[in-house]
């Protein structure tokens, strides 16, 4: 409809990174997102002040988990007078590129898509050897599961806020986002695929490329992908 605002809001699961969180808050394209949450998940440092200094808006969520800390953003917007139209989902890292964020919200700004993931595969991102081998047992599975091809799991994404309230999505861990994508498909939204920028940096993306943090989001991943299997 011609004049009507389309607000676009991005949420930040952040825990202990202050290294990058205000960086990534202020290179965000102002006309192009209305706010900034960043969701401190129990972090020791001083990531919450960082962020705020930065513009950002800060809620806390004490309970510690990557889909935990997406949930308690989700409960934020949904509380405001006004929700957003879209969500946008990133990392706190920097790993992350904010000048993306146009791009993948555009789409569903003209109503094309639902969903749109950030494909760090399409990007021809570097991504490590426990990242690509993530990648390619989640997304073989869902695609012979779900008969959908994906190229990544991604943090980066961006979905119609209406949309994602529907799929109830519940994961507290690192399984929240393949839940998503899965819940996306068995409810038929539309779904795109977006190349992204990716720079390997920070904290937690050190700590998922060690065995045991590797070992345990992969874990969570692929129960969400098998638990929504036993219902087609």
């Amino acid at each position: 409809m011609p004049g009507k605002s389309y607000d676009v809001d991005v949420v930040i699961p952040a825990r202990d990174e202050e290294q990058g969180v205000a960086r990534v808050a202020l290179a965000m394209p102002p006309r192009a997102v209305r706010s900034v949450i960043v969701v401190d998940n129990g972090s020791r440092d001083a990531t919450a002040r960082r962020a705020e200094d930065a513009g950002a808006i800060v809620v806390r969520e004490p309970h510690v988990g990557y889909g935990a800390a997406c949930l308690r953003g989700i409960a934020h917007l949904q509380a405001l007078p006004r929700p957003p139209d879209v969500v946008v989902f990133m990392s706190a890292t920097g790993c992350d590129d904010p000048a993306d964020v146009p791009r993948l919200a555009q789409p569903l700004r003209e109503n094309l898509f639902d969903m749109v993931i950030g494909s760090r595969v399409l990007g021809q991102a570097p991504l490590n050897s426990g990242q690509k081998a993530g990648n390619f047992v989640a997304t073989s599975l869902i695609r012979a599961i779900y008969g959908h091809r994906y190229t990544d799991v991604s943090p980066f994404r961006a979905v119609r806020f209406p949309a994602l309230i529907a799929l109830g999505l519940r994961d507290p861990g690192y399984g929240f986002l393949v839940e998503m994508q899965v819940k996306a498909l068995k409810t038929g939204l539309r779904i795109a695929e977006c190349p992204v920028r990716y720079a390997p940096v920070g904290k937690r993306q050190r700590n998922l490329s060690t065995l045991r943090g590797t070992v345990g989001a992969s874990a969570q991943v692929l129960f969400q992908i098998f638990r929504h299997s036993t219902a087609r």
